[in-house]
């Protein structure tokens, strides 16, 4: 600390008390991970879990109902 005249002039780390190592930097991305990885999971179990419909599923039934039959 010094002082020029009427002001003080202090150090960052002696401002903040301390040093500061980024601590929150690590928490914030491991959260994120953590977020990502949860999320997915949830998408793929209900993805894999829920039957096949639509898209190339019910064309194939419709083929396979109509005994290859066209109009």
């Amino acid at each position: 600390m010094e002082t020029r005249g009427q002001e003080v002039h202090i150090d960052k780390e002696d401002a903040r008390a301390g040093s500061t190592p980024g601590v929150v930097r690590y928490v914030l991305m491991i959260s994120l991970a953590i977020a990502i990885v949860a999320l997915s999971a949830i998408w793929l179990t209900g993805s894999l879990s829920t039957p096949d419909t639509g898209g190339t599923a019910d064309t194939a039934k419709a083929v396979a109902e109509d005994g290859g039959k066209t109009p």
